[in-house]
Protein backbone atom coordinates (compact mmCIF):
# COMPACT_ATOMS: atom_id res chain seq x y z
CA UNK A 1 0.00 0.00 0.00
CA UNK A 2 0.76 3.59 -0.31
CA UNK A 3 0.10 5.07 3.18
CA UNK A 4 0.28 9.22 3.01
CA UNK A 5 0.58 11.08 6.60
CA UNK A 6 0.15 14.53 7.17
CA UNK A 7 3.75 15.36 8.50
CA UNK A 8 3.75 18.58 10.01
CA UNK A 9 4.38 17.51 13.71
CA UNK A 10 6.33 14.91 12.89
CA UNK A 11 9.02 17.73 11.69
CA UNK A 12 7.89 20.84 13.84
CA UNK A 13 6.16 19.91 17.06
CA UNK A 14 9.03 18.04 19.59
CA UNK A 15 6.37 16.91 22.14
CA UNK A 16 3.13 15.13 22.59
CA UNK A 17 1.58 15.45 18.74
CA UNK A 18 4.82 15.24 17.30
CA UNK A 19 5.87 11.88 19.40
CA UNK A 20 2.89 10.58 18.70
CA UNK A 21 3.14 11.15 14.34
CA UNK A 22 6.79 9.90 14.89
CA UNK A 23 6.21 6.79 16.36
CA UNK A 24 3.27 5.55 14.42
CA UNK A 25 5.50 6.36 11.11
CA UNK A 26 8.17 4.76 12.76
CA UNK A 27 6.88 1.27 13.92
CA UNK A 28 5.00 1.15 10.84
CA UNK A 29 7.43 1.79 8.19
CA UNK A 30 9.64 -0.74 10.76
CA UNK A 31 7.30 -3.49 11.13
CA UNK A 32 5.51 -2.89 7.65
CA UNK A 33 8.36 -2.16 5.50
CA UNK A 34 7.02 -3.63 2.09
CA UNK A 35 4.77 -0.53 2.51
CA UNK A 36 5.67 3.09 0.78
CA UNK A 37 5.14 6.02 3.41
CA UNK A 38 4.65 9.53 2.08
CA UNK A 39 5.50 12.29 4.87
CA UNK A 40 3.72 15.58 3.35
CA UNK A 41 5.53 18.03 5.03
CA UNK A 42 4.23 22.07 4.38
CA UNK A 43 7.81 23.43 5.27
CA UNK A 44 11.21 21.56 5.05
CA UNK A 45 12.39 21.08 8.72
CA UNK A 46 16.75 22.25 9.15
CA UNK A 47 18.90 19.61 10.94
CA UNK A 48 18.33 15.66 10.49
CA UNK A 49 15.98 14.27 8.99
CA UNK A 50 13.61 12.50 9.97
CA UNK A 51 14.39 8.24 9.27
CA UNK A 52 15.43 9.04 6.60
CA UNK A 53 17.54 5.73 6.32
CA UNK A 54 14.84 4.14 5.82
CA UNK A 55 13.87 3.42 1.37
CA UNK A 56 10.41 3.15 2.02
CA UNK A 57 9.62 6.82 3.58
CA UNK A 58 9.55 9.72 1.15
CA UNK A 59 9.24 13.41 2.18
CA UNK A 60 7.22 15.61 0.39
CA UNK A 61 6.96 19.05 0.48
CA UNK A 62 5.27 22.00 -1.42
CA UNK A 63 5.75 22.86 -5.50
CA UNK A 64 6.08 26.09 -6.59
CA UNK A 65 7.46 29.29 -4.98
CA UNK A 66 3.59 30.32 -4.26
CA UNK A 67 3.02 26.90 -2.05
CA UNK A 68 6.48 27.03 -0.55
CA UNK A 69 5.84 30.73 0.64
CA UNK A 70 2.04 29.36 1.49
CA UNK A 71 3.45 26.49 3.18
CA UNK A 72 0.67 27.02 5.74
CA UNK A 73 -2.66 27.21 3.36
CA UNK A 74 -0.81 24.31 1.05
CA UNK A 75 -1.08 22.13 4.25
CA UNK A 76 -5.04 22.88 4.74
CA UNK A 77 -6.23 21.80 0.96
CA UNK A 78 -4.26 22.11 -1.67
CA UNK A 79 -1.90 19.12 -0.56
CA UNK A 80 -4.75 17.24 -1.91
CA UNK A 81 -3.55 17.62 -5.31
CA UNK A 82 -0.27 15.60 -3.58
CA UNK A 83 -1.56 13.26 -2.05
CA UNK A 84 -3.35 12.17 -5.49
CA UNK A 85 -0.49 12.41 -7.82
CA UNK A 86 1.81 10.06 -5.72
CA UNK A 87 -0.83 7.42 -5.78
CA UNK A 88 -1.42 7.58 -1.94
CA UNK A 89 -4.13 4.82 -1.16
CA UNK A 90 -4.72 5.47 2.22
CA UNK A 91 -3.99 8.93 3.89
CA UNK A 92 -3.66 9.15 7.83
CA UNK A 93 -4.25 12.90 9.36
CA UNK A 94 -2.47 11.84 12.95
CA UNK A 95 -3.74 15.19 14.64
CA UNK A 96 -6.98 15.66 14.38
CA UNK A 97 -7.37 16.94 11.52
CA UNK A 98 -7.78 16.50 7.30
CA UNK A 99 -7.27 18.57 4.25
CA UNK A 100 -10.37 19.91 2.94
CA UNK A 101 -11.70 18.27 -0.18
CA UNK A 102 -10.06 15.04 0.09
CA UNK A 103 -13.56 13.32 1.06
CA UNK A 104 -13.85 14.15 -3.13
CA UNK A 105 -11.02 12.44 -4.01
CA UNK A 106 -10.62 8.01 -3.94
CA UNK A 107 -8.03 8.32 -1.02
CA UNK A 108 -9.42 6.39 1.28
CA UNK A 109 -9.01 8.60 4.65
CA UNK A 110 -8.55 8.11 8.53
CA UNK A 111 -7.79 10.54 11.45
CA UNK A 112 -6.85 10.09 15.00
CA UNK A 113 -8.89 12.47 17.98
CA UNK A 114 -6.84 12.47 20.75
CA UNK A 115 -9.46 14.36 22.76
CA UNK A 116 -11.99 16.58 22.90
CA UNK A 117 -10.81 18.47 26.09
CA UNK A 118 -11.22 21.84 24.42
CA UNK A 119 -15.16 21.29 24.50
CA UNK A 120 -14.97 19.78 28.56
CA UNK A 121 -13.19 22.27 29.55
CA UNK A 122 -13.04 25.26 27.55
CA UNK A 123 -12.32 27.91 30.12
CA UNK A 124 -8.81 26.22 29.12
CA UNK A 125 -8.89 27.92 25.84
CA UNK A 126 -8.58 31.38 24.07
CA UNK A 127 -12.23 31.03 22.44
CA UNK A 128 -10.91 31.84 18.79
CA UNK A 129 -8.85 28.71 19.08
CA UNK A 130 -12.23 26.66 20.67
CA UNK A 131 -13.97 27.40 17.23
CA UNK A 132 -11.38 26.57 15.00
CA UNK A 133 -10.68 23.43 16.93
CA UNK A 134 -14.56 22.21 16.93
CA UNK A 135 -14.25 23.02 13.23
CA UNK A 136 -11.45 21.36 12.08
CA UNK A 137 -11.94 18.24 14.52
CA UNK A 138 -15.56 18.08 13.46
CA UNK A 139 -15.52 18.20 10.11
CA UNK A 140 -12.78 15.70 9.74
CA UNK A 141 -15.07 13.32 11.71
CA UNK A 142 -17.49 13.53 9.95
CA UNK A 143 -15.76 13.14 6.44
CA UNK A 144 -13.43 10.77 7.33
CA UNK A 145 -13.57 6.98 6.20
CA UNK A 146 -12.25 5.59 9.63
CA UNK A 147 -11.81 7.39 13.27
CA UNK A 148 -9.07 6.50 15.50
CA UNK A 149 -9.76 7.19 18.43
CA UNK A 150 -6.63 7.22 21.39
CA UNK A 151 -9.13 5.97 24.03
CA UNK A 152 -12.44 4.58 24.79
CA UNK A 153 -12.96 8.42 26.11
CA UNK A 154 -12.15 10.00 23.96
CA UNK A 155 -14.15 7.64 21.57
CA UNK A 156 -17.61 7.86 23.96
CA UNK A 157 -16.50 11.95 23.85
CA UNK A 158 -16.31 11.99 19.66
CA UNK A 159 -20.06 10.10 19.76
CA UNK A 160 -21.30 12.99 22.75
CA UNK A 161 -20.28 15.90 21.12
CA UNK A 162 -19.92 15.14 17.00
CA UNK A 163 -22.63 12.80 16.99
CA UNK A 164 -20.72 10.08 15.05
CA UNK A 165 -22.01 6.40 15.02
CA UNK A 166 -20.04 4.34 16.97
CA UNK A 167 -19.40 1.92 14.47
CA UNK A 168 -17.30 4.48 12.57
CA UNK A 169 -14.63 4.35 15.39
CA UNK A 170 -11.63 2.34 16.10
CA UNK A 171 -9.59 2.38 19.58
CA UNK A 172 -6.14 2.02 19.12
CA UNK A 173 -4.25 2.89 21.90
CA UNK A 174 -0.67 5.01 22.05
CA UNK A 175 2.19 3.88 22.76
CA UNK A 176 5.11 5.13 23.79
CA UNK A 177 8.90 5.96 22.81
CA UNK A 178 11.50 2.72 22.45
CA UNK A 179 13.82 4.77 25.01
CA UNK A 180 11.38 4.23 27.61
CA UNK A 181 11.00 0.08 26.96
CA UNK A 182 14.60 -0.66 27.53
CA UNK A 183 16.27 -0.85 30.84
CA UNK A 184 19.30 1.34 31.35
CA UNK A 185 22.75 -0.06 33.33
CA UNK A 186 22.99 1.20 36.89
CA UNK A 187 25.86 3.30 35.92
CA UNK A 188 24.04 5.03 33.14
CA UNK A 189 21.43 5.46 35.59
CA UNK A 190 24.01 6.92 38.44
CA UNK A 191 25.19 9.34 35.52
CA UNK A 192 21.98 10.87 34.95
CA UNK A 193 21.08 11.23 38.23
CA UNK A 194 24.29 13.05 39.00
CA UNK A 195 23.75 15.51 35.76
CA UNK A 196 20.49 16.35 36.72
CA UNK A 197 21.25 16.75 40.52
CA UNK A 198 18.24 14.41 41.59
CA UNK A 199 17.46 13.04 44.64
CA UNK A 200 18.26 9.10 45.24
CA UNK A 201 14.91 8.57 45.96
CA UNK A 202 12.15 10.72 44.95
CA UNK A 203 8.33 11.16 43.54
CA UNK A 204 8.59 11.74 39.62
CA UNK A 205 5.38 13.92 37.79
CA UNK A 206 6.21 14.20 34.27
CA UNK A 207 3.90 17.05 31.65
CA UNK A 208 3.45 20.69 31.27
CA UNK A 209 2.60 22.64 34.48
CA UNK A 210 -0.75 23.70 33.86
CA UNK A 211 -3.87 23.68 35.65
CA UNK A 212 -5.58 20.86 34.14
CA UNK A 213 -2.35 18.66 35.05
CA UNK A 214 -3.61 19.70 38.94
CA UNK A 215 0.33 19.56 39.96
CA UNK A 216 -0.43 22.15 43.07
CA UNK A 217 -2.73 18.94 44.55
CA UNK A 218 0.33 16.91 44.58
CA UNK A 219 2.70 19.48 45.87
CA UNK A 220 0.51 19.90 49.24
CA UNK A 221 0.16 15.84 49.53
CA UNK A 222 3.97 15.43 50.07
CA UNK A 223 3.94 18.22 52.64
CA UNK A 224 3.55 16.48 55.25
CA UNK A 225 6.16 14.15 54.37
CA UNK A 226 9.75 15.51 55.47
CA UNK A 227 11.62 13.41 53.69
CA UNK A 228 9.77 12.78 50.37
CA UNK A 229 11.28 14.89 46.98
CA UNK A 230 9.63 15.82 44.12
CA UNK A 231 10.76 15.66 40.46
CA UNK A 232 8.85 17.87 38.37
CA UNK A 233 9.64 17.54 34.46
CA UNK A 234 7.66 20.05 32.41
CA UNK A 235 7.88 23.49 30.85
CA UNK A 236 6.14 26.35 32.78
CA UNK A 237 2.99 27.85 32.27
CA UNK A 238 1.02 31.14 34.23
CA UNK A 239 -0.26 28.47 36.53
CA UNK A 240 3.13 27.35 37.69
CA UNK A 241 3.48 30.69 39.12
CA UNK A 242 0.79 29.65 41.85
CA UNK A 243 2.48 26.56 42.56
CA UNK A 244 5.64 27.40 43.17
CA UNK A 245 4.33 30.72 45.22
CA UNK A 246 2.62 27.93 47.66
CA UNK A 247 6.24 26.00 47.46
CA UNK A 248 7.83 29.21 48.81
CA UNK A 249 5.45 29.89 51.74
CA UNK A 250 5.50 26.74 52.63
CA UNK A 251 9.63 26.30 52.59
CA UNK A 252 9.24 23.61 50.35
CA UNK A 253 12.05 24.63 48.06
CA UNK A 254 14.49 22.16 48.81
CA UNK A 255 11.49 19.67 48.48
CA UNK A 256 10.02 20.23 45.21
CA UNK A 257 12.58 20.16 42.29
CA UNK A 258 11.87 21.53 38.43
CA UNK A 259 13.88 20.53 35.61
CA UNK A 260 12.91 20.93 32.43
CA UNK A 261 14.84 20.87 28.56
CA UNK A 262 15.75 17.10 28.93
CA UNK A 263 16.65 15.00 26.34
CA UNK A 264 14.88 11.85 25.70
CA UNK A 265 17.50 9.59 26.36
CA UNK A 266 18.03 10.85 30.20
CA UNK A 267 14.39 11.81 30.36
CA UNK A 268 13.96 7.58 30.06
CA UNK A 269 16.84 7.52 33.09
CA UNK A 270 14.73 9.98 34.91
CA UNK A 271 11.82 7.67 35.22
CA UNK A 272 13.65 4.63 35.97
CA UNK A 273 15.66 6.65 38.61
CA UNK A 274 12.35 7.44 39.83
CA UNK A 275 10.22 6.07 43.65
CA UNK A 276 7.20 6.26 42.47
CA UNK A 277 5.25 8.00 39.31
CA UNK A 278 2.57 10.37 40.42
CA UNK A 279 0.31 11.89 37.86
CA UNK A 280 -2.71 13.68 39.76
CA UNK A 281 -4.50 15.05 35.80
CA UNK A 282 -8.05 15.95 35.90
CA UNK A 283 -8.51 15.20 32.39
CA UNK A 284 -6.52 13.53 29.48
CA UNK A 285 -6.94 11.79 26.29
CA UNK A 286 -4.76 8.82 27.58
CA UNK A 287 -1.98 10.00 29.58
CA UNK A 288 1.56 8.86 27.53
CA UNK A 289 3.67 9.25 31.42
CA UNK A 290 1.61 7.11 32.40
CA UNK A 291 2.82 3.98 29.88
CA UNK A 292 6.26 5.63 30.25
CA UNK A 293 6.20 4.81 33.94
CA UNK A 294 4.89 1.74 34.01
CA UNK A 295 7.48 0.47 31.23
CA UNK A 296 10.06 2.14 33.11
CA UNK A 297 9.18 -0.15 36.03
CA UNK A 298 7.69 2.28 38.27
CA UNK A 299 4.77 2.56 40.64
CA UNK A 300 1.91 4.93 39.05
CA UNK A 301 -0.36 6.67 41.37
CA UNK A 302 -2.97 8.70 39.10
CA UNK A 303 -6.58 10.22 38.99
CA UNK A 304 -10.30 8.32 39.38
CA UNK A 305 -12.27 9.21 35.97
CA UNK A 306 -11.29 10.15 32.24
CA UNK A 307 -9.05 7.45 30.69
CA UNK A 308 -6.47 7.00 33.57
CA UNK A 309 -7.53 3.37 34.26
CA UNK A 310 -7.64 2.28 30.62
CA UNK A 311 -3.73 3.74 30.64
CA UNK A 312 -2.96 2.88 33.90
CA UNK A 313 -4.69 -0.76 34.54
CA UNK A 314 -5.26 -2.51 37.48
CA UNK A 315 -2.20 -2.38 39.65
CA UNK A 316 -1.64 1.52 39.29
CA UNK A 317 -3.45 3.24 42.71
CA UNK A 318 -6.71 5.61 41.61
CA UNK A 319 -7.12 8.67 43.69
CA UNK A 320 -9.38 11.47 43.76
CA UNK A 321 -7.14 13.64 41.76
CA UNK A 322 -8.32 17.08 44.61
CA UNK A 323 -8.18 15.06 47.04
CA UNK A 324 -5.10 15.80 49.04
CA UNK A 325 -5.26 13.60 52.12
CA UNK A 326 -6.20 10.68 50.11
CA UNK A 327 -3.43 11.40 47.71
CA UNK A 328 -0.89 11.57 50.65
CA UNK A 329 -1.81 8.21 51.86
CA UNK A 330 -1.20 6.64 48.43
CA UNK A 331 2.40 7.80 48.64
CA UNK A 332 2.51 6.52 52.01
CA UNK A 333 1.32 3.12 51.47
CA UNK A 334 3.96 2.57 48.38
CA UNK A 335 6.60 4.56 50.36
CA UNK A 336 7.11 2.56 53.08
CA UNK A 337 6.17 -0.74 51.70
CA UNK A 338 9.00 -2.41 49.30
CA UNK A 339 6.38 -5.42 48.64
CA UNK A 340 3.35 -3.55 47.95
CA UNK A 341 5.50 -1.23 45.56
CA UNK A 342 7.17 -4.67 43.83
CA UNK A 343 4.01 -5.97 43.30
CA UNK A 344 3.06 -2.97 41.80
CA UNK A 345 6.05 -2.79 39.50
CA UNK A 346 5.47 -6.80 38.33
CA UNK A 347 1.45 -6.29 37.51
CA UNK A 348 2.00 -2.78 35.67
CA UNK A 349 4.86 -3.92 33.92
CA UNK A 350 2.60 -7.12 32.09
CA UNK A 351 0.18 -4.37 31.85
CA UNK A 352 1.48 -2.25 29.82
CA UNK A 353 3.02 -4.75 27.29
CA UNK A 354 -0.64 -4.39 25.53
CA UNK A 355 0.97 -1.10 24.26
CA UNK A 356 4.44 -2.26 22.95
CA UNK A 357 5.04 -1.51 19.17
CA UNK A 358 4.58 -4.63 17.53
CA UNK A 359 0.80 -4.30 19.06
CA UNK A 360 0.25 -0.66 18.41
CA UNK A 361 1.67 -0.97 14.49
CA UNK A 362 -0.87 -4.36 13.87
CA UNK A 363 -3.97 -2.71 15.54
CA UNK A 364 -3.31 0.42 12.80
CA UNK A 365 -2.62 -1.64 9.90
CA UNK A 366 -5.76 -3.73 10.43
CA UNK A 367 -7.84 -0.01 10.09
CA UNK A 368 -5.65 0.09 6.96
CA UNK A 369 -6.69 -2.93 5.29
CA UNK A 370 -9.72 -3.00 6.20
CA UNK A 371 -10.35 0.06 4.32
CA UNK A 372 -7.96 -0.68 1.40
CA UNK A 373 -10.12 -3.75 0.56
Amino acid sequence: MNIGFDAKRIFHNQTGLGNYSRDTVSILSGYYPENSYFLFNPKPASGQKFLSDRTNIQEINPEGAFYRKMSSFWRIGPMVNAIVKNKVQIYHGLTNELPFGIHKSSVKTVVTIHDLIFIRFPELYPVVDRNIYRYKFKHACHVADKIIAISQQTKADIVKYFGIEEEKIEVVYQGCHSVFQKSLPEEELLRIRNKHTLPEKYILNVGTIEKRKNLLSLVKAIKPFKDIKLVVIGKKTKYADSVFKYVRENNMSEHVLHRQNIDLNDLAGVYQNASIFAYPSVFEGFGIPIIEALFSKVPVITSTGSCFSESGGPASIYVDPYNVPQMSAAISAIWEDAAKKEEMVEKGFQFVQKFSDIKIAANLMKVYTRLHN
